[in-house]
């Protein structure tokens, strides 16, 4: 039988085929490897740590504070009226039940279990509704949170200034809007005890308003009336629908170091900060947004061009001497963070036509002006200051065909108070009673201050 002898030839190519099919062998084992390695934990699922709601005069607001983030659906079902939000990879960690739903277009939150990872929420509505739903990354005091806009589906009108009724052409009233900063998911600035800046100028706000209310030929009105957010650009529009004569924003804010203390009155700065506090209080109230929820479009760009207005130029002064007589008021208050009015590029108050200002009550991070700010009784003095500051200005300068400038045009007189002016002597002095001078300046009682400018009515 023959025999086939291999020579060193044949050798080598079957050294090399057994090296090829051994290459091989290991490759297949490394892509196994990975394989089982990308097939190892799953990505950690994102936590529904809680679900918040607010209830604002257009909108409900439902905020998801997230664990990480995560992608979503959304989807508008009819008959009956539905919204779901599919939330990929996550779960819930919280109970659904305790949601204050009255008064919402909520009628039931559900929830469940979607293609084995997926949440999926399910709001059961009793009316229709306009929705905007976008994630918002982490921040100093947050995480990641999901936010819920659901709008009432109501056409929008734009709010008018109540006039006078007498004459709706020539004796309107001046209309102030003032705003409380801050609000629903941006609580503003902490003080001991869990002091919150979004609820003591809520009040002062609300104290304001009522005196301001008490005085013929003034129409106050509240930017924001509860507990909600209103984004900064909102808050100036809602002034411009008003055709607000002023806009005044109320803020108790916070410094790095707890001595800081003081209260002071800011108008907007085209150039840039007047103190190094000034610029710190305009970079955290511009931050605002960030932390009570805005939809990245619906931020305001802080154009350079809102400022080149030519209308900017009479605004300003007006803010600005306005602001003096309101700090003038406030000195006999409070202690004083600066004795002149401050400006910054505070965002709320760049309005081209609108005299704005914002109002620093104090730092609610000084344990001392905290404790203050927290009482009824100051929260009261602090407002009746700055309405007087209000008063003296328009009295002084009524806009053309309000009632305080018809008032004027018809023999209605002023006066500004010196040190040992007394009502009854004013009274007397112009042939008219203390009852029509308290009523036509809004007075509850027989006190008057230095530097108050009071209109006196017709005898």
């Amino acid at each position: 039988m023959a025999r086939c002898l291999k020579g060193p030839k044949d050798d080598g190519v079957a050294n090399r085929a057994r090296a090829v099919r051994l290459l091989r062998r290991l490759a297949a084992i490394a892509i196994a490897s990975v394989v089982v390695l990308g097939a190892g934990p799953a990505t950690r699922a994102a936590e529904v740590d809680a679900v918040r709601l607010w209830r604002a005069p257009d909108h409900t607001r439902v905020v998801l504070d997230l664990s990480g983030s995560a992608e979503f659906d959304t989807l508008s079902l009819g008959n009956p009226n539905r919204f779901v939000v599919d939330l990929a990879s996550s779960q819930l960690d919280t109970s659904l039940k305790s949601l204050p739903l009255e008064g919402t277009p909520i009628r039931q939150l559900r929830s469940g279990v979607r293609n084995g990872t997926d949440l999926r929420l399910v709001f059961d509505l009793t009316a229709a509704v306009r929705t905007s739903v976008f994630l918002l990354p982490p921040n100093e005091t947050t995480g990641y949170r999901v936010v819920i806009d659901l709008f009432d589906d109501i056409e929008p009108v734009a709010p008018r200034p109540v006039l006078s009724v007498e004459s709706l052409d020539s004796r309107r009233d001046i209309v102030i809007a003032i705003d409380p900063g801050h609000g629903g998911e941006d609580p503003g600035a902490s003080g001991p005890g869990g002091l919150r800046e979004k609820s003591v100028v809520l009040q002062i706000a609300r104290r304001l308003e009522d005196q301001l209310a008490k005085i013929p030929g003034f129409k106050p009105v509240l930017v924001r009336t509860g507990d909600y957010y209103v984004s900064l650009k909102s808050r100036r529009d809602r002034a411009r629908a008003l055709k607000a004569d002023l806009f005044v924003s109320i803020h108790a804010d916070a410094f790095r170091e707890k001595s800081a203390h003081g209260a002071s009155v800011y108008a907007l700065s085209t150039r840039g900060a007047t103190s190094t506090t000034a610029q710190y209080l305009a970079d955290t109230e511009n931050a605002a947004d960030l932390v009570g929820g805005v939809e990245l479009g619906e931020m305001d760009p802080m154009l350079a061009g809102v400022l080149a207005d030519l209308s900017m130029t009479g605004t300003l002064d007006t803010s600005l001497n306005l602001g003096t007589l309101i700090l003038e008021q406030i000195d006999g208050v409070a202690r004083l963070h600066k004795k002149r009015v401050e400006q910054a590029g505070f965002a709320v108050l760049k309005s081209p036509d609108v005299p704005s200002l914002l109002i620093e009550t104090g730092f609610i991070s000084n344990p001392g002006e905290a404790e203050r700010l927290a009482t009824p009784a100051y929260q009261d003095k602090m407002a009746r200051a700055i309405r007087r500051g209000i008063q003296s200005w328009f009295a002084r300068q009524p806009p053309p065909g309000t009632l305080l400038a018809w008032q004027r045009e018809k023999g209605g007189s002023e006066v500004t108070i010196v040190a040992g002016d007394t009502l009854s002597e004013i009274a007397e002095r112009y042939g008219v009673t203390v009852a029509s001078i308290k009523q036509s300046n809004g007075l509850g009682r027989d006190v008057i201050f230095v530097g108050q400018t009071l209109v006196i009515p017709e005898g």
